[in-house]
């Protein structure tokens, strides 16, 4: 639990003095809509939502493909050509929508 605390410390301090281009994560997310859907609504059941993602689990996914701790098939290959700025457009962008929920009635 220790270790989860002072990870997520870290990506929040790495965060601080770097803001993001939402308006350029709307541009890239072009390519995200192949698999995601249009605005990151995903039809593919084997492609995640990413409209209303947290930016913090987004760019932490995007990083694990970078670096080979997560692995996808076609993310693994899409990871390596984003840039740290990239990312942080994208995440910007997607965590951006706001998302609600319907609770089914029983």
């Amino acid at each position: 639990m220790k270790r989860i605390v002072l990870f997520c410390i870290g990506l929040m301090l790495s965060n601080v003095g770097m803001s993001a281009d939402m308006a350029n994560g709307k541009k890239l997310s072009v390519q995200c809509s192949v698999c995601h859907g249009k605005d990151g609504v995903s039809r593919n059941p084997e492609a995640p939502n990413l409209a209303g993602m947290s930016s913090l689990y987004f760019e932490k996914s995007l990083i694990d493909y970078q670096k080979g701790d997560r692995h996808d098939r076609r993310m693994s290959l899409i990871a390596q050509t984003l840039t740290k700025d990239q990312i942080k457009d994208l995440a910007s962008w997607y965590s951006s929508f706001e998302i609600t929920v319907k609770v089914p009635e029983l």
